[in-house]
């Protein structure tokens, strides 16, 4: 998988990331949390995604979604649990 270089719109406030650039799969940090999250859906025209935590246990299934605003950076996701 080809991962793309997140680019900052330098009029954004809080470093948000660009939405064009959010791909699935993504790990992000988001607003007012320490933890990683993996993106597992977008939709770009309503500006929201579905999250997870990560790394995640296969048999939880809590995702939830969040406005893309609401996301600060983009990362690579650990291999380990261990961040």
């Amino acid at each position: 998988m080809i991962h793309s270089k997140l680019l900052i719109n330098e009029n954004q406030k809080n470093n948000l990331i660009c939405s064009e650039n959010l791909y699935k799969g993504a790990c992000v940090k988001i607003k007012n949390s320490n933890k990683t999250f993996q993106v597992i859906g977008l939709n770009i025209v309503k500006k929201i995604c579905w999250v997870r935590e990560w790394p995640f246990a296969c048999d939880s299934k809590k995702t939830f979604a969040l406005e893309i605003s609401q996301i600060t950076l983009q990362i690579f996701c650990p291999k380990q649990a261990s961040e």
